[in-house]
């Protein structure tokens, strides 16, 4: 397999000329990523809609001949959530946790996610200068995640390591297994002490359905904890990191922002649409031949979604690579769509909601401190986000 995608820093730091290439003249395009994996990447939004809902791709964590994580799999008890299943083991798993994170539920967060906010916000009054990634993006969603599983805040900065770690490992990031297994041994540990003392949170319910009705294995149990704690902070981080960078390189949508706040829920699917947290969906296997684009993936062989392909489409969205407030009919794919459509959405819009409108707020002069072409961006194809983010307060 060949590729004319080469995956460098200056790819990582603005992959979008890359995917309008490619979207243009390879569609589905075959792609050896920097771990070694070999994928079929699709590009064009129109097929990864289908290709998300796809049946005939399986999220199961060894299917077909070829099958492995684009974060490569490396510990049986985190490759057994819903995320990594086909129905009925996806169904089940998805009805255990899915009254959680009803939009209804999910409201019910909204004062203390504002206490969060508020604090995070006050630590930050006084400077002059500020990270905004490690002194606020990271915190808020990290905050919101623990408290919900009932998970030790003071334990957030090991497993915020952990996941960074993992979720890099499709660019050949090293140090995967051992992250892994610290990461596993951490919930291990602490489901056992949930078990001894189970306390009102989501974490202890899902402890007590395994016990009780036995429908969660040791490993579904454990492999749910670890994909609530890493999608629920992973992806609202960049979010916030993501859309901060977007509003102070466009100062006219950041002045009429701040001016009108009743923006914030459109330029959220903005930002989401215009730079999504999510580079690319978790990977699939194709169980027969399926054919995109005119392109056919052969049996066996594993498919690569890419959101922020899809949704820079020209085809779908008029003047697509424009941050536009008014944008009609802005039906992106930054958190998937069909039956992996991401559970967590409403969180991460109210959290990004609370966060951006504390942010404008507080801080309406906020600037980049460096200049934009100087901010990193995380390497690998999984997540995408600024590594930090200097600013001027």
């Amino acid at each position: 397999m060949t590729s004319q995608l080469q995956f460098t820093p200056e790819f990582w730091n603005n992959p979008h000329p890359v995917y309008a290439h490619l979207r243009q003249e390879a569609p589905v395009h075959p792609v050896t990523l920097p771990n070694g994996i070999e994928v079929w990447l699709v590009t064009r939004y129109a097929d990864c809609k289908v290709a998300l809902a796809d049946p005939r791709l399986s999220k199961r964590q060894g299917a077909g001949d070829n099958a492995r994580s684009l974060a490569r799999p490396v510990s049986t008890p985190l490759t057994r959530h819903l995320l990594a299943n086909d129905p009925p083991d996806h169904t089940r798993l998805r009805k255990l946790v899915a009254k959680v994170f009803t939009a209804r539920r999910v409201e019910e967060l909204r004062p203390r996610v504002g206490e969060l906010s508020a604090a995070l916000v006050g630590s930050l009054r006084g400077q002059e200068e500020a990270e905004l990634v490690e002194d606020y993006a990271v915190h808020l969603p990290i905050q919101v995640i623990c408290e919900l599983l009932g998970v030790p805040v003071e334990d957030q900065a090991d497993f915020r390591r952990w996941t960074s770690v993992m979720v890099s490992a499709s660019a050949g990031g090293p140090g995967v297994p051992e992250a892994a297994a610290a990461f596993v041994g951490y919930l291990l540990g602490l489901i056992d002490r949930k078990r001894s003392a189970p306390a009102g949170d989501l974490l202890s319910a899902l402890i007590a359905t395994r016990d009780e009705g036995d429908r969660l294995s040791e490993d579904e149990l454990t492999s749910m904890a670890f994909l609530l704690l890493l999608a629920g902070h992973e992806t609202t981080v960049n979010l916030i990191g993501n859309g901060m960078y977007t509003l102070m390189t466009h100062p006219d949508a950041h002045r009429r922002l701040r001016a009108d706040p009743a923006l914030v829920p459109a330029a959220i699917e903005e930002f989401l649409r215009l730079e999504s947290p999510v580079e690319t969906a978790t990977s699939r296997t194709a169980m027969e031949p399926v054919t995109y684009g005119g392109v056919t993936i052969p049996a066996g062989a594993m498919v690569a979604i890419s959101l922020l392909a899809a949704d820079r489409d020209p085809e779908r969205f008029p003047a697509p690579d424009t941050f536009d407030l008014d944008r009609a009919d802005n039906q992106h794919l930054a958190f998937g769509y069909g039956i992996h459509y991401c559970l967590g959405a409403p969180l991460a819009r109210l959290e990004a909601q609370i966060a951006f409108t504390d942010l404008l707020t507080a801080f309406p002069g906020m600037r980049l401190a460096v200049p934009a072409a100087e901010v990193r961006w995380r390497p690998g194809v999984l997540i995408h986000g600024p590594v930090a983010l200097p600013v001027r307060l």
